[in-house]
This record gives C-alpha cells, structure tokens and sequence, in this order.
C-alpha cells in the first residue's frame, strides 16, 4: 500500500489528536509514503502552534527531530512546472486553499504512478480537501 499524507495526517503522527493510532497503524502497514515537501514547514507550524498552546517550549524541537527521522523515509515530491499548473486548476475547480490544491495535486499524481498496480491511499483530515479528493476519484484512508 502507498499512502499519501498530507499535513493533517502528518502532524497526527507527532501530536496525539483524532485518528491518529489510524494514521499510525496506515504508515507502519505501507510499502511506501509519500507527501509534498511544503508539508515539512506546515508541519512544523502546526509543532509551535501546539508547544505554544501546551506552554513547553521544549516541545517543538522534540517534535521537528521526529519529523525528521521520518522524512528521511519517506518520498518526498518537489515542486515542478506541471504540478503547479495542476494545482492552480483544482484551486478553481474545488475552491481550495492553496496549499491543499497543492497536496491534492501531489497526491492524485502519486496515484496515477500507482494505479492499478499497489493499492493507494490518500490521508487527509481536512473535510474541504476531502470532498475535493473524493471528487476527483481519488482514495481516501478511512477514519
């Protein structure tokens, strides 16, 4: 299984918040993962937002370093031309925010890679980016 994380699934690896024993259990239980390399300063804004609200400043330097070691594990695509293009158009077509019609790009073009040959799932906790994904066909990791 291939799985897609975008930053709402991501962070719940780090941070304890809903569903994230599910994202757990999908990651632990795929051949690979993928995500778009924007997700690396999402997530880390969504780490200082959380040492912040938690009073630790210690907090988020223990997160990013887990970030980290998973990063290295993972496949992480980059911006192109074509996928930028892509994005701009699910931004008109599902009026999503800029950086979710970015992961929704990334992830429909990791599925094409894969479709019909690995099972594919895109993980997203994001009910405006989901509809967007269900939209366009592509498969979503059930909470």
């Amino acid at each position: 299984m291939i799985v897609y994380l975008d930053t709402s699934a991501l962070v719940k690896l780090f941070v304890e918040e809903a569903y994230s024993d599910r994202v757990r259990q999908a990651v632990s239980g795929a051949r690979s993962v993928a995500t778009h390399a924007i997700a690396y300063v999402e997530a880390c804004a969504a780490f200082a937002r959380a040492a912040h609200a938690r009073g630790t400043d210690a907090l988020f330097p223990a997160l990013r370093r887990n970030l980290d070691i998973q990063w290295e594990a993972w496949e992480i695509l980059n911006v192109t031309e074509p996928l930028i293009r892509r994005a701009a158009d699910l931004a008109g077509r599902c009026r999503l925010r800029g950086y979710d019609s970015l992961h929704l790009a990334a992830a429909e073009s990791t599925f094409e890679v894969f479709r019909g040959h690995v099972p594919f799932h895109f993980a997203v906790f994001d009910g405006q980016l989901t509809d967007a994904a269900r939209q366009i066909g592509i498969p979503l990791l059930e909470a």
